[in-house]
């Protein structure tokens, strides 16, 4: 039976609409930047700054994609994997996320024992990993990664500002020449503390600092005791502390109930970063400890950084507390608040106008154009890749972290002296819980 010219017109005007609706499913699809978020949602590092660093993360993608996203056009869609606090899991999530979800960019990672591995995979398959916050220098010294980068400080710098403020201070603060402070390096024994300690112990000595015990630990030791007690018997004068939440709470429990006293104990990021946390359990008694860490970006004096920057950090604070109800933002929301920032507005739109796309290797190639001075991002660092074939490449050359000390209700900047909000209280005051 012949076709009536109706129910050819019907035909074709049902496949033209079906091809304009494939079309701009396409056109939406190409719209949008799909882009991977690892961080520990559950278990033991959650509350140690990995759901804070999650959280700046987000409240970057939603900032870009109010402003219409990647260059005004791409909305980012971020695709979240909970690693719950477990390496493998990490593992799993990732390679989840590169061949089912088809993903080429991952962003986050808040253990450097996640990271060490994480780096090695994701380099194997030529993607992306955008490391917002894990901070060991062994994810990048001597691998001559191509597609792994970090703007975030790396475990090196820890020992580098641990150092220097003790070699500052030591004479006028205690009396006592930076040869006569006795040190212990304390630490849980991932990747992270290691390579703390390690830097730790390197720069005090090139400093002339004395070293007088170094311990690791299990992260999930259940007593301390046996350390309290070694830290006791050496009588130390500074401890420097490298863990994460429930140990550090361990710690100081312990410490406490000993008795063990001591003229300051600085804490290297992690679980002592997480100060309204360690508060609902210590209250006054953690007043004054130092933390090492890049700086909560709401502490810095936006006169000194770049046009525009002070009003992205307002927002980055308000929407944290609106999220959270928290009343300090800590270090670990600037941390994935600033990384995640400069992948979307420093690097994916390099990649597309002028490498031509959102593949890695264009994402790649728009990293290493990275080039932002000092006082260009919201901690304060600029922001500079080292390129293949040298020792840290993928390593960002420009960041810096800060001392900052616990006073009161609030977050100082001590140290470095040319951008300290206050002159350090140091040692710790004769009435407090743990002075000596």
């Amino acid at each position: 039976m012949p076709t009536s010219r109706r129910q050819l017109l019907k035909s074709s005007a049902a496949a033209a609409a079906a091809l304009s609706l494939d079309w701009t499913r396409a056109q939406a699809q190409a719209e949008n930047l799909r882009i991977g978020l690892i961080y520990d949602l559950t278990g033991p590092f959650a509350a140690g700054g990995s759901v804070a660093s999650s959280i700046g993360a987000q409240i970057a993608i939603d900032l870009a994609n109010e402003k219409g996203g990647i260059g005004g056009k791409t909305k980012i869609v971020p695709v979240a994997a909970d690693s719950q606090s477990k390496p493998d899991v990490a593992i799993n999530e990732a390679e989840r996320l590169i061949s089912q979800e088809k993903i080429d960019i991952i962003n986050g990672v808040y253990a450097s024992s996640h990271a060490v591995p994480l780096a090695a995979k994701v380099e194997q398959q030529k993607k992306i990993l955008w490391i917002t916050t894990a901070v060991s220098t062994a994810v990048f010294k001597d691998k001559n990664l191509q597609y792994v980068f970090r703007a975030q400080i790396h475990s090196d710098q820890y020992g580098q500002a641990f150092a220097g403020f003790l070699a500052e201070h030591a004479k006028g603060k205690l009396g006592m020449e930076p040869g006569e402070v006795k040190v212990a390096l304390i630490h849980e024994d991932g990747p992270y503390g290691v390579g703390v300690a390690a830097a730790d112990e390197a720069y005090a000595k090139q400093a002339g600092i004395q070293v007088v015990m170094r311990e690791g630990y299990s992260a999930s030791a259940p007593d301390l005791s046996v350390l309290v007690t070694k830290l006791k018997r050496a009588k130390v004068d500074v401890i420097s502390h490298a863990g994460y939440n429930p140990d550090i709470t361990l710690f100081l429990r312990q410490a406490r109930e000993s008795g063990l006293r001591f003229k300051m104990l600085f804490g290297a990021g992690a679980g002592y970063s997480q100060l309204d946390k360690l508060r609902a359990t210590f209250g006054p008694d953690i007043d004054n400890f130092c933390n090492i860490d890049p700086v909560p970006a709401q502490l810095l004096d936006p006169a000194k950084l770049a046009p525009g920057i002070g009003d992205l950090t307002n927002a980055m604070v308000t929407r944290y507390k609106a999220k959270t109800g928290a009343t300090d933002v800590p270090p670990h929301c600037s941390m994935g608040f600033n990384q995640t920032w400069v992948l979307l507005s420093n690097v994916l739109p390099v990649a597309k106008e002028k490498y031509g796309s959102f593949e890695p290797e264009a994402i790649r190639k728009a990293a290493l154009d990275v080039d932002i001075p000092a006082g260009g991002t919201i901690q304060g660092y600029g922001v500079k890749f080292f390129p293949p074939g040298t020792p840290m490449s993928g390593q960002n050359e420009r960041s810096t972290p800060v001392v900052m000390q616990n006073a009161g209700e609030h977050i100082s900047v001590v140290w470095p002296t040319n951008i300290r909000t206050q002159d350090p209280v140091f040692p710790l005051p004769k009435g407090s819980t743990y002075g000596a």
